[in-house]
Parts: C-alpha cells; sequence; structure tokens
C-alpha cells in the first residue's frame, strides 16, 4: 500500500530516474481502457468525467484508447485553467483525436445521459474533504445512474492519505488505481484492479528529487514554524558545532542555538552572528551541565547531540543523561554514538555514523551495498531507532522503512562533512517524520557536495557545503 503524497514522490523519483511523468501518464490511461473494455463491449457509450488535474489527464488518454467505443469527455471547468502542463497536453490530444468533449462550467451543466459505463476521473489521491462543485453535483449523477462507475486510481472523495471518504464521494463499482493499492480502497465495496504503470522499484529504493517534495511552507506561516534547533557540542572543538548549526539554518531551520562550554563560545558565535549562542561553564560538557541543557531542549523542535563534543568520559555521561532525559526527536552524531546502544530513552534518534563508527554501535560491517542495506535495517529495528549510515551509498533505516541514497563524491571524505549533515538532518528532524528527515537529508546533503565539486572541483570545503545547502534542497522544475 502507498499513500497519495508517497505516491507523488515516487512519481517525480520516477521522473528523475528517465521515466518521465507524460510516460506514466500514458501508461495509466491505457490501464483503465483495459479495463473499459472488460466491463463494456466495442460500440457501447462510455462517459468520462474528468477534473483539470492529472487524475483528469490520466482519463484524456482512456478516451484516446476506446476509439472503438461511444466515447463523450466532459471537463469540470475551463479547459484554460487545466492545472498541469502534461494534463493540458493530453486535452489538446484529445481534441485532436476528435473525440466529443466539452466543458461543464457549473452544476447546471452536469449531464451524463445514459452511458453503458462511467468514468470517475474528477479527483485523484491528492484531494480530501467533501466534494465542491459543480464535482458534487457530477458525483450524485453517478451514484444515481444505472451505469457501472470505473474510478482513476481512487474515486473522486476518497483521500489518498488517509482512507476516509467524504459524505458525498463517488460510489464506484470498479477502480483502478496504479502502482500499489492505495489507503481506503480495501473497505469499498468495489473491484479494485491495481495496474503496473511502469515505475521502476528504484524509484523507492533510492533517494531522489521527488523527496523534496516534502518540503512544503505555508505563505500565513511565522517565525518558528519551520523548526527551532539546539546543537549540543563542543568544548574540544569549535568548529564541529558552528558548521551543524550553520547547515540547520541553511536547510531551513528558522531559530538555531548552540548549546557548547563558555571555553569555545566565542569561537561559535564568531563564525555566524545568525547563530545563539547558550554557553555553559567550563571546557568540556559534564554531568552537571545537563539539567540546563534539557531546559534549552525542551523550547526546540529537535536537538543534534554530539559535533565536537570529544570522547572524555564525563563529556559521554553528559550526552547520555541529556538523551535519557529528553522526549522529543533527537540526530546523534560524532562520539556521542557510543551512548547509544545501552541507551534507555523516550526521544525519537536519528543516528548518523560512517561505518566504523557503526561498528563501533554493536552494528555490522559490509562492503556490498545491498547486504549492507539489509543489515542496516535489521540492526535499526535491534535498535528502535532511525540509522543513517553514511558511505559510498548511504543507507537509511528505522527497521520497517529502508532508502538508499546515492548523491555525494570521494570529496566529502574531507572533515566536516559529518558536521553539515548532522545539522541538516537536524532541521529536517524538526519537521518531518525521522526516517523522511534523514533520507531528504543524505540526499541533500550529497547533493550539495556534488554542486561545490561541479563548480569548484577538488578540494571541497565542508563550510563550502553549507552554502550550497539551499541550492541542493531546490526542486527543479
Amino acid at each position: 500500500m502507498i499513500t497519495g503524497s508517497e505516491m507523488a514522490v515516487v512519481d517525480a523519483n520516477a521522473a528523475g530516474l528517465g521515466v518521465p511523468q507524460k510516460q506514466l501518464m500514458e501508461s495509466s490511461g491505457n490501464a483503465v481502457a483495459r479495463r473499459a473494455r472488460e466491463l463494456v463491449d466495442p460500440g457501447a457509450s462510455v462517459t468520462v468525467v474528468c477534473g483539470r488535474g492529472n487524475n483528469g489527464g490520466d482519463a484524456f488518454v482512456t478516451a484516446r484508447f476506446l476509439s472503438e467505443y461511444d466515447v463523450e469527455v466532459l471537463l469540470l471547468g475551463r479547459a484554460e485553467t487545466v492545472t498541469t502542463d502534461i494534463a493540458r497536453e493530453n486535452w489538446e490530444a484529445l481534441l485532436d483525436s476528435d473525440i466529443p468533449a466539452r466543458e461543464v462550467r457549473d452544476s447546471t451543466d452536469v449531464a451524463l445521459g445514459e452511458p453503458d459505463l462511467v468514468v470517475d476521473a474528477m479527483l485523484g489521491t491528492g484531494v480530501s474533504g467533501q466534494l465542491r462543485e459543480p464535482a458534487a453535483t457530477a458525483a450524485a449523477a453517478m451514484n444515481d445512474s444505472d451505469a457501472p462507475v470505473l474510478s482513476v486510481d481512487v474515486p473522486s472523495g476518497l483521500d489518498g492519505d488517509t482512507g476516509e471518504l467524504a459524505g458525498n464521494a463517488v460510489e464506484a463499482d470498479h477502480v483502478v488505481t496504479f502502482h500499489a493499492t492505495k489507503p481506503g480502497l480495501a473497505d469499498l465495496d468495489a473491484d479494485v484492479t491495481v495496474a503496473d504503470i511502469g515505475i521502476p522499484d528504484a524509484a523507492e529504493a533510492f533517494t531522489g528529487p521527488g523527496d523534496l517534495l516534502r518540503l512544503s511552507r505555508d505563505p500565513q506561516s511565522h517565525k518558528g514554524d519551520h523548526g527551532e534547533v539546539l546543537v549540543v557540542g563542543g568544548g574540544p572543538y569549535a568548529g564541529a558545532p558552528a558548521l551543524t548549526a550553520q547547515a540547520a539554518l541553511r536547510a531551513g531551520a528558522d531559530l538555531v542555538r548552540v548549546a557548547c562550554p563558555t571555553s569555545v563560545a566565542h569561537e561559535v558565535q564568531g563564525y555566524r552572528e545568525d547563530l545563539i549562542v547558550r554557553p555553559v561553564e567550563g571546557r568540556q560538557f559534564e554531568p552537571g551541565h545537563v539539567g540546563r541543557v534539557l531546559e534549552f531542549a525542551e523550547e526546540q523542535d529537535a536537538i543534534v547531540v554530539g559535533p565536537g563534543l570529544g570522547n572524555d568520559p564525563d563529556s559521554l555521561e553528559a550526552a547520555r543523561a541529556l538523551l535519557e532525559g529528553y522526549s522529543g526527536t533527537a540526530v546523534v552524531d560524532a562520539d556521542a554514538l557510543q551512548v547509544v546502544p545501552d541507551l534507555t530513552t523516550e526521544a525519537d534518534l536519528v543516528c548518523t555514523p560512517h561505518q566504523g563508527e557503526l561498528v563501533g554501535m554493536g552494528g555490522p560491517r559490509s562492503d556490498d551495498w545491498r547486504e549492507r542495506r539489509d543489515l542496516v535495517a535489521e540492526f535499526a529495528a535491534d535498535l528502535g531507532h532511525t540509522l543513517l549510515v553514511k558511505g559510498h551509498y548511504d543507507v537509511v533505516s528505522d527497521g520497517e522503512r529502508t532508502r538508499v541514497n546515492r548523491t555525494g563524491n570521494p570529496g566529502m571524505t574531507v572533515g566536516g562533512t559529518g558536521d553539515v549533515l548532522a545539522g541538516v538532518t537536524g532541521a529536517l528532524a524538526a519537521t518531518q517524520e525521522p526516517v523522511h528527515a534523514a533520507a531528504i537529508a543524505a540526499y541533500a546533503n550529497g547533493r550539495a557536495g556534488d554542486i561545490v565539486v561541479g563548480e569548484r572541483g577538488n578540494g571541497l570545503l565542508a563550510s563550502d557545503m553549507v552554502e550550497a545547502v539551499p541550492a541542493a534542497m531546490r526542486r527543479e522544475e
């Protein structure tokens, strides 16, 4: 099963792999036409009721494949307001095929006639709530019709993410859904066909540009709505927590604070005026600092623990106590990873080890990415936390969902790139599910490295990557 929003991610990732949406729409429309031929004989009348989005675009294709039938297409709305380029192209192809089609400007213009089959393609998986006009009147006409109703992907009015059915939804007799079944379809009194439309397995297995679809901003949002992050680290090192904090800002966090020892607080603040420093007294983190840091942490949407922390037993004990006392989402990196295996915590952890650190946590070693993928998934399930294992191919898993990332390059072996990744992950963990935060972060961090190397060649610096993060997180239309 796959939700509608996840399906959008997979579609975009497929396009990134060279399988364009136009090809997928052609396959989808063909699949619906095949099912229509099974339901009614050639020469039968078929009324296709279409919305202005890609669900309607699928049905424009369907109509073209039903040349041996008496087909009429009803478009709900004005043709010039068809919402996507690909749907518009298929509307024009429909008209060029000389198939009868007309615009339905309002509810009074809805007239299905007495067809032998009705195809419902008004609304797809991206729409929820009660149907509005003229779709509401069209749905009522379909439900009152004696003709069987064949819905495209989901019946109009079914929420493709939650499976909830609107009170005035289309009562489909048959559904052709694409790639995988959707929430709520199993509960319908309808025959459901799952059609393979040619999406490669890699579109789900590997991260890609579609994962960036998870990132959105409400135009009415306010400061803090996109996450507040606390970076806990420093002492032996000042650059690591500063890189992490700057990367979190560049990855979209609204506010980033750094809790660090006073010995490095001035240096950390000096890296960027945008950082808010919350110093604790001393040269390194100690157990006595935990109470104050927890007070800082409770006000944040996510914390990042470990950058520049060092390997001193007192600092590690402080990290352990902090994570055990925290109940939010925490990204754990660098030396702090050592305390995770024996940790008892209510926090949701995203751990970001490289292969050596993973082994130090008691995890598996493998040079084959496929084997490592499976072993990391098993280890994540045992830990009960999300892992982002850095490597030539990064592996992300929460034990149930596993993704592999292929962005990045050998120039990223330079020091500090892991601190950048921790910051990007922290920013995303403030607004996303842990496994999605880790997958997007791996993709964006590697892409930032690729951007820098593409522009400058060898000699990549982690600080260069910080500046490339916004471009790496921007979708190319």
